[in-house]
């Protein structure tokens, strides 16, 4: 667990990242879309404008703090509207800094991310940590390590992911606030899924395995 004292008076996310010894640093992500149309939507706005930082945490490990929770749904997450900000990265594409791999975003993610049986077995603060994490797609996969590789074994899959699947590890921390006041950030681990399809390109297909740290003094 990342923490700040209670009484720590507002202030930005990024400077209490700061504070608490990451080595933070702004990641400027420019989307690579040639889909004007799509460009015309406020989803691309929204993407633009993310919170997002990569940081390295005490152990020099790498993780992606997501500084505003977009989707906060009380009682539960508004699925559909995590999949319109989603459609929003459809033509991308972003580099693992690991091992240079480009991941596209194809037209599958949308609903598989928000549809799938995975998805719908997600409860409480591992629902919500996946519905914030579509905002950081770009860093998550920048961060991407340790992946594994599995041959396609369903009929169903065999254009999108004739090549086989990936899995690869990713952390990512969402902030926790106490009277509009910081103060902890909850620390998630997780995995991408990245089909690599018959047309040669990897496409990031969904994010699975989400769980909640244990917590560190």
């Amino acid at each position: 667990m990342i923490c700040v004292c209670a009484n720590t008076v507002k202030k930005p996310l990024s400077q209490a990242a700061k504070g608490m010894n990451f080595a933070a640093r702004n990641v400027k992500i420019s989307l690579m879309s040639t889909n004007q149309e799509k460009r015309k939507r406020g989803t691309i706005k929204m993407i633009e404008n993310r919170n997002v930082n990569i940081i390295t945490d005490a152990d020099g490990k790498k993780l992606v703090l997501i500084n505003d929770i977009r989707f906060k749904g009380k009682r539960q997450i508004d699925w559909d509207d995590v999949k319109q900000y989603l459609e929003g990265y459809v033509g991308d594409y972003y580099e693992i800094i690991e091992n240079v791999e480009r991941i596209f975003i194809g037209s599958e993610l949308p609903e598989e991310y928000t549809e799938s049986e995975s998805r719908k077995s997600l409860m409480g603060a591992n629902a919500k940590a996946k519905a914030n994490a579509a905002t950081a797609i770009p860093e998550l996969i920048q961060i991407a390590s340790n992946p594994a590789f599995e041959e396609n074994r369903k009929e169903k899959h065999n254009k999108n992911a004739k090549y086989g699947w990936y899995r690869y590890d990713v952390r990512f921390a969402l902030p926790v606030y106490e009277e509009n006041v910081l103060v902890r950030y909850n620390i998630f681990h997780a995995r991408l899924l990245i089909n690599h399809a018959e047309n040669g390109r990897k496409y990031l297909y969904d994010i699975l395995a989400i769980k909640k740290e244990t917590s560190k003094p």
